[in-house]
């Protein structure tokens, strides 16, 4: 049995008060009201999270902003897709030249380069700061932006 299993296991034994005082070592805050079952289960995935790693950072930060959009308009936003398929050719024209982007495992190749982000290569297209997913058209312009542009 691995140490973490251990832990778990150990999990169902503990009163209200050791759980509590589990759910402040891990958690650094008092554990919020709740039942007993919910502090074993919140403590159970602080514990796996450390064991076997936490979220991806990408998609912690789109969580970060769909609560954002959620507290400033009260619509519940569905999330776009976050990945495109490696091997993907994306095509913009700009400046009278037409530019291709390649979609890799991780990262894009663009004249025979390899960038970590679209919005590197927006930039070295044209000089400007852009978002990278919306110059290649796969983020749309909000209408608010459209009706003011």
């Amino acid at each position: 049995m691995s140490a973490l299993d251990e832990q778990l296991a150990a999990l169902t034994t503990m009163s209200a008060v050791l759980l509590r005082a589990e759910w402040l070592r891990l958690h650094k805050v008092p554990a919020p009201a709740m039942t007993t079952d919910l502090l074993r289960r919140g403590i159970a995935h602080r514990l796996q999270e450390r064991a076997k790693g936490g979220m991806p950072s990408g998609t912690l930060r789109e969580l970060g902003r769909l609560c954002r959009h959620y507290a400033r308009t009260g619509a519940v936003e569905a999330a776009q897709p976050s990945r495109i398929k490696p091997g993907t050719r994306l095509v913009r024209d700009w400046g009278g030249e037409s530019h291709h982007v390649v979609v890799l495992e991780r990262g894009y190749l663009y004249r025979d380069e390899n960038y970590a982000s679209l919005s590197q290569i927006a930039t070295e297209i044209t000089g400007a700061k852009w978002s990278g997913p919306r110059f290649f058209g796969l983020i749309k312009r909000k209408k608010a932006e459209v009706a003011h542009a």
